[in-house]
């Protein structure tokens, strides 16, 4: 089955690469560095970029989200999106402002209809492949939503950012963007980004994760009583990140309260190490949690990247600028480190080729932010290019067309080629 049922037939037509969060472009091939040749980037001002997924062949979408209009004037959020050209950055065509109120950095997706579907504050919209807006639904909590996922049945999953209240499920017809069934309370408040593979929604709550399948006969989704697994496990790390729905388990991270302002660097609030944590999607009393940097307080906020192919695991500690490749051993639930870099700060979403083995990922220093190509196997870096910005990636970026990608951070958008 297509990973991506639910989803347009694109290289990158969600966050993450679709529902997943493999980050694996699909129908494309590697960037494949030659010795000799570089990065070279074109850059683009931004006032709050936040994701580029693709459409068709040479289309690139961008979302850009009224962030200091909410937290610095205390003013109602608002979205946009643009078709962009793909090498110059310019917009070609442009939607009005979409409706959000209160602000945390949502998302947008491709659906296999052709149409883009937009979750930010307390509203999802549906706008055509020319970004003119088609329909809107206000949602039903007066909170931010945290983007959306699209199920192989073509259902449009949401919930809303929650610390304190148990997260409620919103799940909407993508034609008549209605609710098909009655909001769905969830067992806890949840933080992270939902993930899903086939009609499985998968969450992770505040201290644990756990799932709901749709069921086409009761016509709502349904929680797997038999698969949650308690992470926390009554100590002191804070709550987990987007799960990676990889070979047969889900990967996530935890300790992901923080203090990011500026850069992910010393940003960590929890006063101990953070882990990177395994479930088995068969069974969730088999898991495996390892320490990423062994370092106190250490913080992220995103997934990180398994490669079920390679059985090479990706994660980092970005409070700690601590970034790792681990080898999975499937029969003992293991995790071996095989390399390892240190004053790396990594904290955006990746992109993984997986025909040539290279990870997209960053490295921040002070005021200043480089995207970095790294090999899976090794951590050899094979290519780095300095970007225009002062604010450290951690949102979404896209691969392109062609031997290129779209890097980008909250103040700039930058097309990434091989020269």
């Amino acid at each position: 089955m297509d990973r991506r049922k639910g989803y347009f037939d694109s290289p990158w037509p969600g966050e993450d690469g679709g529902p997943q969060r493999l980050q694996i472009p699909r129908g494309i091939r590697g960037l494949d560095i030659q010795p000799g040749e570089k990065l070279v980037s074109t850059s683009r001002r931004l006032m709050s970029g936040n994701m580029v997924v693709l459409r068709e062949p040479g289309e690139v979408y961008l979302m850009t989200i009224a962030m200091m209009r909410n937290r610095l004037l205390r003013l109602p959020a608002h979205s946009r999106i643009e078709k962009i050209d793909p090498v110059s950055l310019e917009p070609i065509a442009r939607s009005p402002k979409l409706k959000a109120g209160g602000m945390w950095p949502g998302g947008f997706a491709v659906h296999r209809n052709g149409d883009l579907y937009v979750t930010y504050g307390s509203y999802c919209h549906r706008l055509d492949p020319n970004c003119e807006l088609v329909s809107s639904f206000r949602l039903p909590k007066a909170e931010p939503y945290n983007s959306l996922v699209i199920l192989d049945n073509g259902y449009l999953v949401m919930k809303q950012l929650s610390d304190t209240r148990n997260a409620v499920l919103t799940i909407l017809d993508p034609d008549t963007m209605r609710p098909v069934c009655e909001s769905i309370e969830t067992l806890e408040p949840s933080i992270s980004r939902l993930s899903a593979k086939g009609n499985t929604v998968y969450v992770t709550g505040t201290r644990s994760i756990f799932r709901y399948h749709w069921n086409d006969e009761s016509g709502k989704a349904e929680l797997d009583e038999n698969w949650i697994f308690d992470y926390n496990q009554g100590s002191q790390q804070s709550y987990g990140w987007d799960p990676v729905i990889s070979g047969n388990d889900a990967w996530f991270m935890d300790n992901g309260k923080h203090s990011y302002k500026v850069s992910m660097i010393n940003a960590g609030v929890t006063p101990t190490p953070l882990n990177v944590i395994r479930v088995s999607l068969g069974d969730a009393g088999s898991n495996t949690m390892a320490a990423v940097s062994g370092i106190d307080g250490g913080s992220v906020t995103n997934p990180p990247l398994y490669c079920h192919q390679r059985k090479i695991l990706v994660a980092y500690d970005s409070a700690n600028s601590v970034i790792c490749g681990f080898k999975y051993d499937e029969s003992s639930g293991a995790l071996s480190k095989i390399w390892q870099k240190t004053a790396f700060g990594c904290g955006g979403h990746m992109i993984y080729y997986q025909d040539t083995a290279e990870v997209v990922t960053n490295d921040y220093k002070r005021f200043g932010d480089s995207t970095v190509v790294l090999d899976i196997e090794s951590g050899e870096e094979k290519g780095r290019a300095s970007l225009n910005s002062i604010s450290q990636g951690v949102i979404f970026s896209s691969p392109g067309w062609a031997r290129d990608f779209y890097y980008l951070t909250f103040n700039s958008i930058s097309r990434v080629e091989v020269r």
